[in-house]
């Protein structure tokens, strides 16, 4: 229960790593508010995560919507100990059929997301409290079919040294949170057909020296530790979880 009486949020907490992370926070003391773009989904992530979970609908790439969530969160709470900006999406295609629609697509969710998740949430941050934003394994490593989506992740690990230095006046922890291949319905949305995702999958793999893909509760466990007492000291800092991809 390191977490107790603390205020958690949570972007794309209503599936994969957000919503177990939600349970995780939850377990452990916090009370949770879950931000989503799908209503129905946020309801019913809500719902399962129980006690006074809350769930606010919001797109993270549009600032108008992220002012309306912290808002909300301003009424109904008043205040954040615990951010965990983990929104993302994930569509890949090699470089010669990237299109700027899926540029934009991908650095707005991803990266503008993030950025101004964090930015729109400080006047709620409590002096001591502690960010941690979603990044991934692919920012140290090349992929081929995936260059929007690693030089995204790849910014917001620098992104996190920054802030980290520019919040620490407030005692303010950020830290970044880099999984490896997961298993979420992630890469259901990738939009790529059944065969060619079991293909990619399969390719992931051979890379993993751990030789599994990693459950949205591991990583959970690791994001609440970088947001617990246990983590008073660590800033700035990525912790890769990722069944050693990266050591490759």
């Amino acid at each position: 229960m390191k977490l107790t009486n603390k205020i958690a949020v949570i972007t794309g907490g209503n599936s994969g790593i957000g919503l177990a992370a939600a349970h995780e926070f939850r377990q452990q003391g916090a009370r949770v508010i879950l931000i989503g773009r799908k209503p129905d989904a946020v309801a019913t992530a809500a719902a399962a995560v129980g006690g006074d979970t809350l769930g606010v609908v919001a797109d993270v790439s549009r600032v108008a919507d992220l002012d309306k969530a912290f808002q909300t969160i301003r009424e109904k709470v008043g205040h954040i100990d615990i951010l965990f900006a983990n929104a993302g999406v994930a569509h890949f295609a090699p470089l010669a059929e990237s299109s700027e629609a899926l540029y934009d697509e991908m650095f707005n969710a991803n990266v503008k997301g993030a950025y101004f998740t964090v930015q729109k949430a400080l006047p709620l941050l409590t002096e001591g409290a502690a960010i941690v934003i979603t990044a991934s394994t692919v920012a140290h490593f090349g992929m081929p079919g995936a260059s929007i989506y690693a030089a995204g992740k790849a910014a917001l690990v620098n992104l996190v040294k920054t802030l980290a230095l520019e919040l620490a006046p407030r005692k303010i922890r950020v830290n970044v949170i880099s999984p490896g291949p997961i298993a979420t319905p992630i890469f259901d949305k990738m939009g790529l057909p059944a065969a060619a995702v079991q293909e990619m999958g399969g390719a992931i793999l051979s890379q993993v020296p751990l030789g599994r893909f990693g459950q949205p509760e591991e990583i959970a466990k690791a994001v609440a530790y970088l947001v617990s007492p246990d983590a008073a000291y660590v800033t700035g800092t990525e912790l890769l979880v990722d069944g050693g991809m990266a050591q490759g």
